[in-house]
């Protein structure tokens, strides 16, 4: 009896065989051929989180919701006869315009753009209509980063004063996106930027680190600005413990 129990068994496993690898398959198909308005990697998809009350760092955190095409304009409108694709550009273009006019722009504005009918025209108008008036607010941060010395601050204030300063400038430093630069440009516009950074840390600090700053300035490559600011911060500690 338990051989011809194991023999039953055996013919309903050859008959039903637990085939993981072709359920793998079928799995791996239905993903390939998942809808883009179901999957969270596409910029087409819409979170239940996505309402146009959330507070949002404007270009930032468009960026990280991975609608950032619809801002700059990379994501052309469908055609009509494609409805699918069609409704969900709008749908994902009209929550885009939403965050720019509830959480970005005061009343005043807002009613001077609300009848664009794109995110990237909207986002187009706003920079030309404020690009003039950012040249007193780059000058007065440029004048604030050239003026700023260390004095009796210690290493870690004085660098946050910078780092601030820096990054609000770096707000208005035009940047390439459309990713086909071949020839190394960027990169070197970078390192130029970074080199800059850690020259007006440097430059700012008191006289005291005066041999600890030949020495990174002797450094080639220049170390990162976290690396520069680990060893003054290094020499400040040592400084305070010789005269402890």
């Amino acid at each position: 009896m338990a051989n011809d129990d194991q023999s039953a068994q055996s013919e309903i496993r050859s008959l039903n065989p637990d085939n993981s690898s072709s359920r793998d398959n079928q799995d791996s198909q239905r993903n390939n051929q998942r809808s883009p308005l179901e999957d969270p990697a596409n910029p087409y998809y819409l979170h239940h989180g996505d309402n146009p009350r959330n507070t949002l760092a404007m270009q930032l955190s468009i960026s990280v919701k991975n609608k950032i095409g619809f801002l700059d304009g990379s994501i052309p409108k469908p055609s009509p006869t494609d409805f699918v694709m069609y409704n969900a550009w709008v749908r994902n273009n009209n929550i885009v315009i939403s965050w720019i006019l509830i959480n970005s722009v005061s009343k005043e504005i807002s009613s001077s753009i609300l009848y664009d009918d794109s995110a990237a025209a909207i986002w187009n108008d706003l920079k030309m209509r404020f690009h003039q008036r950012n040249g007193p607010h780059i000058y007065n941060l440029r004048k604030g980063l050239m003026n700023l010395k260390q004095e009796a601050q210690t290493v870690s204030m004085y660098f946050t004063k910078l780092k601030t300063v820096w990054e609000e400038l770096s707000n208005y430093r035009p940047s390439c996106t459309c990713n086909g630069c071949s020839c190394g440009g960027v990169k070197k516009l970078q390192e130029h930027h970074h080199m800059e950074y850690i020259m007006s840390f440097l430059m700012g600090l008191s006289d005291n680190y005066t041999q600890v700053r030949s020495s990174i300035l002797l450094m080639d490559p220049l170390p990162e600005m976290n690396r520069v600011f680990h060893l003054v911060s290094q020499e400040e500690h040592q400084k305070g413990n010789t005269i402890g």
